[in-house]
């Protein structure tokens, strides 16, 4: 018994010196921050799009609010599924969080019957040639993301 108490408190210590001695070394967020592109801490890519309804969407102009921005496209079943989800949430959370489902790769008439066929009202901007899709790093549908702009 004697033995297997060394064996674990010298493993014990060992392992938490070699934890400590080989962790990765920490970027302040102040740097992380300043910098642009997908990822928490870091200043979303700005993207302007057309909407289903014939406006566009500028996520600049939404700085200051939470923003959720859902990639999706009307073939993919999980997309479909949580679509709805999406629309009560919007629903629910109203004017004080901005919801932007951003289809991707499909035409304007697909997706506009879409959306009306399902009820969906919140933002849909459509992004046709997914540059905005490769900039956020999406690898496929759905791909939910929670921004919150800086003012």
């Amino acid at each position: 018994m004697r033995i297997w108490m060394t064996v674990f408190l010298a493993v014990l210590i060992f392992g938490g010196a070699w934890l400590w001695w080989t962790r990765p070394a920490g970027e302040p967020v102040a740097v992380a921050a300043a910098a642009e592109g997908p990822g928490i801490g870091r200043v979303a890519p700005d993207f302007t799009l057309p909407t289903v309804d014939g406006g566009q969407f500028v996520l600049s102009e939404q700085r200051g609010k939470p923003v959720v921005l859902n990639f999706w496209a009307s073939w993919c079943g999980p997309c479909q599924r949580e679509l709805p989800a999406i629309q009560r949430a919007a629903e629910h959370y109203g004017d004080s969080v901005v919801f932007a489902g951003i289809d991707q790769g499909e035409t304007l008439e697909l997706v506009d019957a879409y959306a009306g066929q399902h009820g969906l009202t919140f933002t849909i901007p459509l992004d046709g040639n997914g540059d905005v899709g490769y900039d956020y790093n999406v690898k496929g549908c759905p791909r939910p993301s929670l921004l919150m702009l800086r003012a």
